[in-house]
């Protein structure tokens, strides 16, 4: 049975073949053999060589039907490259998308103007059904630290034109970047009025930190939507578990013009939380009690159908229910972006999860949010790094976060606050690395967060050691307010929060050799088209004295 086949079930060959290794070799094991992917079968229903692919290519001049439906994409800049993204779907709301079983050939270019006159590089590549007709282009010899068009074709049909940015020279100085973060767009909370914003602003990259879709139901007219000239199909009515389900998820999602358009306007650098899979899952450890098979057969479908879907390169092609997505990109000697995954490591939440006053479970020493190996890949990386500023883009709250004003207060057990040994080697090691000008970029919570990192979070007027930026979501919670009803229970008991809102939209920072800068952009509303950007609170924190400072 194909990995495409059914999106109502999982194949029972698959089952058995999951609970024979989960069995033999053991949980852990298992999600590390190399068999472990060939039992599933997400790595060996892959498309042969290219030469046999191109025998059995479908025609693309008999295309009927528009088929750049979803839009283009690129992503992870580099000096002399950047990947490009698309994927054929004439019907993205139909099971194969209105497609045959059989690839097709697709062109692409980029050209350094918007009218494709000076051609800089173009291709084809081969949209394979196994991979659910997306591509992933990695066109090199690009020139650094420059704007360029992209496109494709498929037949007669054209996409639209996207627009692309190459990250400049390892060894150069650069005086500034401006960098947006996102996080959070369930669909059926509302509309993503803020990628239509996102899309306008002057910006170098945009950082995604998870929960690009929920696997919830979503109705058929696309909940505070509330559509009345569309019904969506009842197959989205449904939580996500199979390959199938999560491939037509993702074309629900990447379907909606405000997404499009966010995405052409300028490369993502994406990571995941826990949504794209499932809720507040953890390693190989589900949210419910299902056989270990049954997870880790949806965690393979999840990351698989992750990767078709963003503008990701080959190294973060999954195998089986492993992928790795943390990555490294630098940006002259300006920035240093380390990329966390935070959720395919970590240590299951204690407690059983929730809320919870820390005791000596979540303070076990040997509790981790990213795994050993993730972990000193983070600290070496620092230890060699050139730049003026060290980033974090990852997915839960770093600073702590007391939710009341009780003595000893609860905190969340899926945020770092939960696994403090973890954040406090990071910390450790940045600062054994000499990182003078650390920044976390945060997503996950809904609202808008500013911190001053605290080496000991606990001591008043303890050293501050780096800045944290919390990006509200894009939809998820509906239209928010400015403040919450917690606000001041939150804003009271954590002296190193420096602005808390709950409305919906994006950060940016502004990157440069003295300070940088972060702007908290919010729109009005979501459950209604049409909302209103505006800038709610500024700060600036100076290169060599962590804080943030209001403007």
């Amino acid at each position: 049975m194909s990995s495409a086949d059914s999106s109502a079930d999982h194949s029972p060959q698959l089952r058995v073949a999951a609970r024979h290794f989960v069995r033999h070799l053991g949980r852990r094991r298992f999600l590390t053999a190399a068999s472990a992917a060939a039992a599933l079968a997400f790595a060996v229903d892959l498309p042969g060589g290219d030469e046999a692919a191109a025998a059995a290519a479908a025609d693309a001049r008999k295309l009927a039907e528009y088929p750049f439906t979803l839009g283009v994409a690129s992503g992870d800049p580099r000096p002399g490259s950047v990947v490009l993204w698309t994927r054929l779907a004439p019907r993205p709301y139909e099971p194969g998308s209105g497609l045959p079983r059989a690839p097709f050939r697709v062109s692409w270019e980029v050209a350094h103007d918007e009218a494709f006159g000076r051609i800089a590089r173009r291709g084809d590549v081969l949209a394979h059904p196994e991979f659910d007709h997306s591509v992933h282009v990695e066109p090199d010899g690009l020139d650094p630290d420059r704007v360029y068009c992209y496109r494709f074709r498929a037949g007669p049909w054209i996409s639209p034109v996207g627009r692309t940015r190459t990250a400049p020279a390892r060894d150069a100085r650069i005086r500034e970047l401006r960098l947006a973060a996102v996080s959070c767009q369930a669909y059926y909370h509302g509309y993503f009025t803020a990628h239509r914003h996102l899309a306008a602003e002057d910006l170098d990259v945009v950082f995604h930190l998870g929960d690009y879709l929920y696997e919830y139901p979503v109705d058929a007219v696309g909940g505070e939507r509330r559509y009345t000239d569309r019904v969506l199909p009842a197959h989205y009515d449904k939580e996500t578990a199979t390959l199938g389900d999560y491939r037509l998820r993702y074309g629900l999602y990447k379907s909606d013009p405000d997404l499009m358009a966010a995405h052409a306007a300028h490369p993502f650098v994406v990571t995941w939380d826990d949504h794209e899979t499932e809720n507040n899952y953890a390693d190989d450890i589900p949210e419910n009690d299902v056989p270990p098979e049954e997870f880790l057969l949806r965690r393979a479908a999840a990351y698989r159908a992750y990767w078709e879907n963003m503008p990701l390169r080959g190294p973060q092609r999954p195998d089986g229910p492993d992928m790795r997505l943390y990555r490294r990109l630098h940006f002259g000697r300006l920035a240093q972006f380390d990329v966390l995954d935070t959720r395919q490591y970590r240590s299951d939440q204690a407690y059983g999860d929730g809320a919870h006053i820390p005791g000596p479970e979540s303070q076990d020493p040997a509790r981790t949010m990213t795994g050993a190996t993730q972990e000193r890949w983070l600290i070496e990386g620092w230890r060699s790094s050139r730049a003026l500023w060290n980033v974090v883009p990852q997915q839960v709250t770093f600073s702590q976060r007391k939710l009341d004003l009780n003595p000893a207060a609860k905190v969340s057990m899926d945020a770092w606050d939960g696994y403090p040994a973890s954040r406090d080697r990071v910390l450790d090691g940045a600062e054994a690395a000499g990182v003078e000008n650390l920044m976390v970029l945060t997503g996950d919570v809904h609202a808008a967060y500013a911190y001053d990192i605290k080496r000991d979070f606990e001591t008043p007027g303890a050293r501050t050691v780096g800045t944290e930026v919390t990006a509200t979501s894009i939809s998820s919670g509906r239209d928010g307010a400015d403040r919450p009803g917690n606000w001041e229970t939150y804003t009271r008991a954590n002296p190193h929060m420096r602005l808390y809102n709950g409305r919906r939209g994006y950060v940016k920072v502004t990157l440069g050799e003295r300070l940088a800068q972060v702007d908290f952009r919010a729109v009005t509303h979501v459950t209604t088209p049409g909302g209103q950007v505006g800038t709610i609170a500024s700060f600036v924190t100076e290169a060599g004295n962590p804080g943030l400072e209001p403007v």
